[in-house]
């Protein structure tokens, strides 16, 4: 068995989420961590990942709308001080391609999720540790979270879309 831990340092952690419907806001967690738990050093299929995400290190690159979406509105930082991910499933669907299936835990409130995953290999880095990399997209409704907060324009337009794509581009050193 070979566990992973996410180096937050060559890792992104986003989601993309449409403003008016017209043109797409990027937010990143700046604080995360994660394991992957493999039984197989080189395969990842039948991986277990845990993940977490601190909702205060939310960044858009605009302070008012960080924190707007810290507020109650939104996440609730205040009350859940975290974002979770379990999965329960990591199936290998190509050469250098995965399913994984696991558990979104936002604001208190559990759904399932999938989210699809590309391996970028592994090398050793300068340093003899062993890294391995993958690009992981998914979406969510934020509604079926509590992310309930909406808006609507003097002309009718919606302010913020319900779907949010994730989007990770996670490196892990094996340890």
């Amino acid at each position: 068995m070979a566990k992973w831990t996410i180096d937050a340092s060559h890792s992104e952690v986003q989601f993309k989420v449409k403003h008016l419907m017209i043109s797409t806001v990027t937010g990143t967690f700046g604080t995360y961590e994660g394991t992957v738990e493999t039984t197989n050093d080189n395969d990842f299929e039948g991986a277990t990942v845990n993940f977490s995400a601190d909702i205060d290190s939310i960044s858009t690159g605009q302070e008012q709308r960080d924190g707007h979406l810290k507020s109650a509105d939104f996440f609730d930082a205040a009350n859940f001080p975290k974002l979770t991910f379990v999965s329960n499933s990591f199936e290998k669907t190509g050469d250098d391609t995965y399913t994984v299936n696991g558990d979104l835990t936002i604001r208190g409130v559990t759904k399932p999720i999938t989210l699809k995953a590309e391996f970028g290999g592994i090398m050793t880095d300068f340093y003899g540790q062993t890294k391995a990399g993958f690009d992981l997209q998914g979406k969510i409704n934020r509604q079926d979270y509590g992310l309930a907060w909406s808006a609507v324009t003097e002309a009718g337009g919606i302010v913020v879309s319900d779907d949010v794509k994730l989007v990770m581009n996670i490196q892990v050193v094996k340890g």
